[in-house]
């Protein structure tokens, strides 16, 4: 014997292999047709018979099945409740046959649009509103149906919908997985074996695999766009305000930054003592003065807490009429927060002059690297014909710098770090620092890569006198029991350097403390830092009284963390773009590139032209900074990644006996 039966909503049929009991308390032992083991009872059963045999009958039931005109079967049906049964002898008549049975119980179950299920073998027509209603939905789908399946076919094409168009950044990047859009781009993917953004960069969509990694950036961290608010500004009354209480510095002040920014947080002061000696200013631009706690340029400011940078442009934290207000720019006084020193005519500090002022200070001069650091050498600093701008003040400031970095050596090497050499540049190792220059050729982005070698004269100057001035902000701020964010770096492991806002050492730079100030037109952390010392530099030693941030506040705790992780984000972001403009450098000659590598760690290896980095296995077993001359090819500027055919790896020189071993 079989049993008809109904199980997660589907109809099936069992072959009964034992029974037990009687009537309504009626069992089964029975095999399905996938042969599992299942037990049955009376309840459950719709209907039993002995042939035909269950592969046959569920066959040419499934296919009557399509064949009942549902509409004509619930214009015919009662509105009370009915068995299987009875409607079926109304549509197929008394004598009708297991299979028909079968056919019909599977299109009554199908279709909860016409008939309600009301238990076992059971049903009622739907109300005619429902009906409408459920009619109406069934036919929305098809149409939707038909019109995902019309985008697909369009897409696998290599033609992007005129009707997305609207919606790709969406599709792309935060899209609905419900819309019949999204399922469209997904079932052409599969179909076409491309991942959305290659499918969207193929159709025209996006222009390249720069807008998806744009996009992506955009969509994680500036889901509102990159642009600011042009309604948010200074307000001009208090900026007035600010500045009318500044004293004038009797100071010219001048900048050392590359051409490129336009950010312009600090500058530097040469001021000869009448005893003997010089006072040496740091300024630092002061919008902490106008923006509050709280307000609306700070809540943007927080919101974004750095500057990004990236090749060939950036998003500034504060908005263009800010920095304009604030950035120091030669020409006129601008608002500053300065710290002075005084050193010797030896370029000795005197640790007991530091002082810190909120005042205007004029800005001579904005030098640019570019311009400037081929030409500033030790002797055309000593030579008082060299045609330098602000020679002499650069070789007080050179001959000062070299004393700081100094006596951060003999920091380093208490701290158990090996000591830096000033200026003294590795042939053989590879360049940190690059610059990028994207320009548009023949209707083309072409990218040219330059390295540019850390340590040189102008450089260490600013780098020596804002680790110094970082440094005195950290000390000010300890001294006299203010909050601050403090940069450290204490012992080893991945989570040695951090944020915190209590003071600590950071061994690695060789010194007892340091908060990040020197930058608050691009940093959210310094222009935090920054609130502190004008409530010091104001108040004196009531300054925690009236300082923004009082100690162990929560708030600032949370400021930390939140810098932390959107800092680290920004830099992988700009490290990816990096990325993609290397590969872009590699790709632009349209045929294998042939350079030189230098092997790292685990296989990674370095391009020694540019900053990029690139798995290459054959060198996983050579020492570190083995040199080889690979080919590059195969560039995926979507995936970032590239293949490598390795040429030929050098053989390492033996070092030279007579050569002096230190």
């Amino acid at each position: 014997m079989h049993l008809l039966y109904e199980e997660g909503g589907d109809i099936k049929v069992a072959t009964v292999q034992s029974a037990s009991g009687s009537g309504d308390t009626e069992s089964w032992q029975a095999t399905s047709l996938s042969g599992k083991k299942i037990k049955l009872k009376a309840k459950e059963v719709w209907l039993r018979f002995e042939k035909p045999e269950p592969q046959a009958l569920m066959d040419e039931a499934n296919t009557l099945s399509k064949q009942i005109d549902l509409q004509f079967l619930w214009d015919c049906a009662p509105d009370e409740e009915f068995s299987l049964v009875d409607v079926a002898q109304e549509y197929f008549g008394s004598q009708a046959s297991i299979p028909q049975q079968t056919g019909l119980a599977i299109a009554l179950q199908g279709a909860p649009v016409f008939f309600r299920r009301k238990g076992r073998g059971r049903f009622q027509r739907a109300p005619l509103e429902q009906l409408q209603a459920g009619l109406a939905a069934l036919d929305r789908k098809q149409k939707e149906l038909e019109q995902q399946l019309a985008w697909q076919q369009e897409l696998v094409a290599g033609v992007f919908p005129e009707t997305l168009k609207s919606q790709a950044n969406q599709l792309l990047f935060s899209p609905d997985k419900n819309t019949i859009a999204y399922k469209a781009l997904l079932a052409a993917c599969t179909e076409s074996g491309e991942s959305p953004a290659q499918l969207m960069i193929r159709c025209g969509a996006i222009d390249s695999p720069l807008q998806y990694h744009q996009g992506m950036f955009l969509k994680n961290h500036f889901p509102g766009g990159s642009k600011h608010d042009e309604s948010v500004k200074i307000d001009q009354t208090n900026l007035e305000t600010a500045m009318a209480d500044l004293p004038l510095a009797q100071v010219t002040a001048f900048s050392i930054d590359d051409s490129g920014t336009t950010e312009i947080d600090d500058a530097l002061s040469v001021t000869a003592l009448e005893g003997g000696g010089y006072r040496i200013g740091i300024h630092i631009a002061a919008p902490g003065l106008v923006i509050a706690k709280d307000d609306a340029l700070d809540k943007v400011a927080r919101t974004r807490m750095s500057t990004v940078y990236f090749p060939g442009d950036k998003m500034t934290m504060l908005p263009d009429s800010v920095i304009e207000q604030f950035s120091l720019d030669e020409g006129a006084p601008r608002p500053a927060l300065s710290i002075y020193v005084d050193i010797d005519s030896e370029g000795a500090l005197d640790k007991a002059s530091l002082q810190l002022r909120a005042e205007m200070v004029p800005m001579g001069a904005n030098l640019r690297l570019e311009n400037l650091e081929h030409k500033v050498t030790e002797d055309s600093l000593l030579d008082e014909n060299a045609d330098l701008p602000y020679r002499h003040e650069l070789s007080v400031l050179w001959n000062a710098a070299k004393l700081l970095h100094a006596g951060r050596q003999e920091h380093r090497v208490s701290n158990g770090l090996r000591a830096e050499i000033l200026g003294t540049v590795d042939p053989h190792a590879l360049a940190r620092d690059f610059h990028f220059q994207i320009q548009e050729h023949d209707g083309q982005e072409r990218v040219e890569i330059s390295p540019r070698q850390r340590g040189s004269i102008l450089d260490t100057i600013v780098a020596e006198w804002m680790i110094y001035c970082n440094s005195a902000s950290g000390k000010l701020l300890a001294d006299h029991g203010l909050p601050g964010l403090f940069r450290t770096q204490k012992g080893w492991g991945p989570l040695r350097t951090r944020m915190q806002t209590t003071p600590g050492p950071h061994e690695g730079l060789g010194l007892e403390y340091y908060a990040w100030c020197t930058s608050p037109l691009r940093r959210y952390s310094d222009l935090v830092n920054q609130w502190q010392l004008i409530a010091l530099a104001k108040h004196g030693v009531t300054a925690k009284m009236v300082a923004p941030f009082p100690p162990r506040d929560a708030a600032l705790m949370g400021i930390a963390a939140d810098f932390e992780a959107c800092y680290s984000a920004y830099g992988e972001y700009q490290d990816r773009l990096e990325k993609y403009w290397c590969l872009r450098w590699i790709a632009q000659d349209e045929q294998p590139k042939q350079v030189f590598v230098r092997h790292l760690k685990d296989g990674m290896s370095r391009v020694e032209l540019i900053p990029l980095h690139l798995p290459i296995p054959e060198l996983a077993t050579h020492p570190r900074m083995t040199r080889a001359e690979v080919s590059i090819c195969d560039v995926d500027l979507l995936q970032l990644s590239a293949g490598v055919r390795v040429l030929h790896v050098e053989t390492p020189q033996a070092p030279d006996s007579d050569a002096n071993p230190a």
